[in-house]
């Protein structure tokens, strides 16, 4: 299943809550993220159906791996290339850009 930007986003906020807090519920998500609480139900329905979140009887959200996997490269596309570094073109070596501009 081809999953939405809108989908991804709520995965990316769920990874950046529950690196902040213990559990993560709905209502986290609607607050973070500034949406309605059907919103984010229906969408939390959605991404359980197609495998990316499960949800425990106490209402936590936890990322299955192929969850935490769209969310970590949405998460690292949002950084910017000066802070993550580039690879040399020809060694294929990560360098440091701070380094690279002494």
């Amino acid at each position: 299943m081809k999953l939405q930007e809108s989908g991804e986003m709520y995965l990316e906020t769920i990874l950046i809550l529950s690196k902040e807090k213990a559990e993560v519920h709905s209502v986290d998500v609607g607050e973070h993220m500034g949406f309605s609480k059907p919103s984010v139900s229906r969408a939390i329905g959605i991404l359980k159906n197609a495998g990316y979140v499960v949800m425990e009887k106490d209402g936590s959200l936890y990322l299955t791996d192929s969850g935490r996997a769209i969310a970590a490269q949405r998460v690292e596309r949002s950084i910017p290339l000066y802070r993550r570094g580039r690879r040399d073109r020809h060694s294929g070596r990560l360098q440091d850009r701070a380094r690279d501009q002494r």
